[in-house]
Formats: structure tokens, sequence, C-alpha cells
């Protein structure tokens, strides 16, 4: 009988033994990868950044874009209003002849 109780705690030992190995390895394992995975996700967050910066002219280009159809309009009108100095100061023949 003690032999019996020896041989079946020997192989519940190594039973237990193989899974807390198993264990282990998976534990590794999944460490290894997590490291993996944040090492990749700081090479996007490089390239995420690096992408930011090279598009910013992009919407400055936009900005930039919007303030010269202010210019453009304020041009124009400077135009309107100069044309109309103009005829104010010099009338054209055809309304000088009239007069």
């Amino acid at each position: 009988m003690d032999e019996a109780l020896v041989s079946t705690w020997m192989t519940g030992l190594t039973v237990a033994c193989l899974v807390v190995l198993i264990a282990a390895a998976l534990l590794i394992a999944i460490l290894a990868a997590a490291r993996r995975i944040l090492r990749l996700a700081g090479e996007a967050l490089q390239a995420v950044q690096q992408i930011k910066q090279n598009t910013n002219s992009i919407w400055e280009l936009d900005r930039t874009n919007q303030v010269a159809e202010g210019i453009l309009g304020q041009a124009e009108s400077i135009v309107g209003h100069g044309a109309a100095v103009a005829e104010t100061l010099h009338p054209s023949e055809d309304e000088s002849n009239v007069a």
C-alpha cells in the first residue's frame, strides 16, 4: 500500500509541476507579446506625430486661402470705390457734353 501511495503522490507531483511549467511558459509568452505591442505602439505614435507635423502645412494652406479671399474681396472693393472716385473727379465725355 505504501508503494501505491508513493506512486500516486509522485504522479500527482509530476502533473502539478507540468501544469506550473506550462502556466509559467504561457505567462512569459504573454509578457513578451505585451512588450512587443508596447514597442510597436511607441513606433506607431512616432509615425502619427510625424504625419501630423507633415500635414500641418495643409491646414495652414486652408487658412492662407481664406485670408487671400478676404484680401481679394477688399481689393475688389477698393477698385470699385477708386473707380467711383475717378468718375467723380473726371466725368466721362458723355456726361460732360450733356452738362
